[in-house]
C-alpha cells in the first residue's frame, strides 16, 4: 500500500478555498445580531442532521438524533458530551467525510457534496508518516494539491514557526514527544489555511501538563491572530477543558447523540480554573451532562417506552396454548430487565452514598500528601548529593512543553503551592514531577522552599510571552543556566563548518556517564537547543549544526 498517497488523500481532502469573509473575533461574548438573513458570518450550518448505521447482521442503530448547529466567526465551539453521543461522527459530518443519513451540511451557504472546502481536521491520534521529517509531514496536504515546491517549503516553515516547532524541521518523529508530535498535526492543519479548525480530542492522547501547555499555546495563535483561522470546533469529553477554551458549549445526550444545551461561556481570557466563576460554569455543564434531564432526553426516553410497548403487545397477541409459561417467562425477563435499569440510575444520579466516597477520598488524599513529602525528602537528599559529586551536572528529563505546562498550572496559584498538594491535583506521583520542577528550579522559572513551589518572575514572563518570545527567552536561559546546552553551543561556533558529529559530544559524556544517562543527555540537549533555535542535529548523517537564527 502506497501510505504517502493513501495519506496525501486525506489530508489534502480538506483544503480550504479562497474567502473575502471579513473577521469578526467576538472571542468573549460572541455576538450575532449582526447577521444578515443569508448568514454572512455563518461559516457552516447543519440543519436536522440523523446518522444511522446497520450492521452486518441487518441491525440499525441510530447515531445522531435530528441536531441542527451553526458555526459563527470568531468563535471557539466546544461539543461535548459522555462516550456514545456521537461527538466525533457530528464532527465528520460538519467535515463533509462522513455523508449523513438525513438533513444537510452548507459551508458559506453552499450545500456539501463532498468533503468541507472550509476546514482543517486535527485528530486524536498524530497520524504522522514515520519515514518523513517534520517539514515533510507538514507539506503533504500542499503537495497532494499540486502546491508549486517553493511555495510549500514557505508555507510549511510559516506554520512550524507558528506552533512553535521552529528548530525541528529536519527532525523525525521518533525524535519527538508526544507534544511535539501533536504540534505537527496542529502545524499541518494551519498550512492549508482554513476558514474552521476542527479539533477532535486533540489532547487526549497527552500527559496532563503537556496537554496544558499545548491549550496555551492554541489559544495564544487564537488571540494574536496568527492563524487566519475564523473559528475553531473542538470535540472535548473533558468539561474543564470546554470551559478553558470555548466561547461556546454545546452539549449532545448520549443514545443516539442529541442535542440537549448551548451554552455561552461569558468569562474574559486568560480563564482562572480556581475563580468560582470558572467553577460554576463546570458545576453548570455537569449538571446539564449528568444531572438534569432535558425535555429532549423524555422524548426520547418516551419514543424508547412506546416502541418497547408496541413490541410487547404484539408478542401477547401472539401467544400460544402454554401461555401460562410464556407468561411467567416474561415476568421473569421483566424482572430482570428492571435491576440494571435501576442500577443505572442510580450510577447516573450518584447519589448512593456521597459521604463515604468523600471520607475515603479525603483520607486518600491526606495519605498521599504523607507519602509525597517522604518522596520529597528524599529527593531533596539525593540532589544534594548529585550537586557535591564531580561529574557534569545533569539536565532534567523534561521537555519545554511539559515545563510550560507545568508553569502554566503552577501560575494559577496566587502565592505558589505545595508539591503534594499539586501531584494530587493533576493526579500525578510526586516523582513524576521531580524532572519538571528540576528543570524549572535549574533554569530559574521556579523556587522551592520547604516543598512549596513558586513561580518565579522570569517564569511568569516566560509562561505568559508568545512563541517567538518564549523560544528567544528560553535560548538565553539554557545558555545562562545549562552547562551542556552551552558546551554544544561553543563547541559549534568555536568550528570553522560550524558543525560538529553527535558522535564527539556522546564521546565526552560517555566518559563522566553511562552509555544510557550520556545518550540520555545528548537527547535532552538536542531538545533544548532545538526549541531554543540555537543549534539543528541531522540524526541520518549524525551531525549538529549552528541554527540559522544562531549565526
Amino acid at each position: 500500500m502506497n501510505f504517502n498517497k493513501l495519506y496525501k488523500t486525506v489530508a489534502s481532502g480538506t483544503e480550504t478555498g479562497t474567502t473575502t469573509a471579513t473577521r469578526t473575533r467576538g472571542r468573549h461574548n460572541p455576538q450575532y445580531a449582526d447577521l444578515d438573513a443569508n448568514g454572512t458570518h455563518t461559516v457552516i450550518e447543519a440543519s436536522h442532521i440523523s446518522q444511522s448505521f446497520t450492521s452486518e447482521k441487518g441491525n440499525e442503530t441510530t447515531v445522531l438524533d435530528d441536531i441542527s448547529f451553526n458555526l459563527h466567526e470568531g468563535e471557539i465551539v466546544a461539543i461535548l458530551g459522555r462516550s456514545g453521543a456521537g461527538k466525533s461522527t457530528f464532527l465528520r459530518i460538519l467535515a463533509g467525510l462522513i455523508q449523513p443519513t438525513s438533513g444537510q451540511v452548507s459551508y458559506r451557504g453552499k450545500e456539501l457534496d463532498g468533503p468541507n472546502p472550509g476546514v482543517a481536521l486535527v485528530f486524536q491520534t498524530f497520524a504522522l508518516m514515520p519515514w518523513l521529517t517534520v517539514e515533510d509531514n507538514v507539506e503533504l496536504g500542499l503537495e497532494a494539491r499540486g502546491v508549486p515546491r517553493e511555495e510549500r517549503h514557505k508555507r510549511a516553515l510559516e506554520a512550524i514557526d507558528a506552533i512553535g516547532l521552529d528548530g525541528f524541521e529536519s527532525a523525525y518523529p521518533k525524535e519527538l514527544s508526544g507534544g511535539m508530535k501533536q504540534r505537527i498535526g496542529i502545524a499541518r492543519a494551519l498550512v492549508l489555511r482554513p476558514d474552521a479548525l476542527f479539533m477532535d480530542e486533540p489532547f487526549s492522547a497527552l500527559d496532563v501538563l503537556t496537554a496544558e501547555n499545548l491549550r496555551q499555546e492554541v489559544l495564544k495563535l487564537w488571540n494574536n491572530n496568527q492563524s487566519g483561522i475564523k473559528s475553531i470546533l473542538i470535540v472535548t469529553h473533558n468539561i474543564e477543558e470546554a470551559v478553558q477554551m470555548a466561547d461556546r458549549v454545546v452539549v449532545l445526550g448520549s443514545h443516539p447523540g442529541h442535542l440537549i444545551a448551548q451554552v455561552p461561556v461569558n468569562l474574559p481570557r486568560p480563564r482562572d480554573k480556581h475563580s468560582p466563576q470558572f467553577e460554576a460554569m463546570v458545576d453548570k455543564l455537569y449538571a446539564i451532562l449528568t444531572g438534569q434531564e432535558s425535555q429532549r432526553s423524555r422524548q426520547i426516553a418516551q419514543k424508547k417506552a412506546q416502541a418497547a410497548s408496541a413490541t410487547t403487545s404484539a408478542a401477547a397477541q401472539n401467544t400460544t396454548k402454554n401461555g401460562a409459561q410464556s407468561s411467567s417467562s416474561k415476568s421473569d425477563k421483566d424482572s430482570k430487565s428492571a435491576n440494571p435499569n435501576k442500577s443505572t440510575d442510580s450510577q447516573e444520579n450518584g447519589n448512593g452514598n456521597d459521604s463515604g466516597q468523600a471520607s475515603s477520598t479525603g483520607n486518600d488524599h491526606a495519605a498521599a500528601q504523607a507519602v509525597a513529602n517522604e518522596k520529597l525528602a528524599a529527593h531533596e537528599n539525593d540532589t544534594k548529593v548529585k550537586e557535591s559529586n564531580a561529574r557534569t551536572e545533569l539536565l532534567p528529563n523534561a521537555t519545554p512543553g511539559g515545563l510550560a505546562g507545568l508553569l502554566d498550572v503552577v501560575s494559577n496559584y496566587q502565592g505558589g503551592v505545595d508539591l503534594a498538594d499539586l501531584a494530587a491535583d493533576l493526579s500525578f506521583e510526586v516523582d513524576d514531577l521531580f524532572p519538571l520542577i528540576d528543570a524549572g528550579t535549574m533554569l530559574g522559572l521556579l523556587t522551592v522552599n520547604n516543598g512549596h513551589c513558586t513561580i518565579t518572575r522570569e517564569g511568569d514572563r516566560w509562561c505568559h510571552a508568545d512563541v517567538l518570545e518564549a523560544k528567544k527567552l528560553f535560548a538565553q536561559l539554557v545558555m545562562d543556566h545549562a552547562p551542556l546546552v552551552r558546551t554544544i553551543d561553543r563547541a559549534l561556533r568555536n568550528h570553522p563548518d560550524r558543525g560538529l558529529r553527535g558522535e564527539l559530544i556522546l564521546d565526552l559524556l560517555r566518559s563522566q556517564h553511562t552509555d544510557e544517562e550520556a545518550q540520555q543527555q545528548f537527547d535532552i540537549a538536542v531538545t533544548w537547543g532545538r526549541y531554543g533555535e540555537l543549534f539543528d542535529y541531522d540524526a541520518d548523517d549524525d551531525q549538529l549544526t549552528l541554527d540559522e537564527a544562531n549565526r
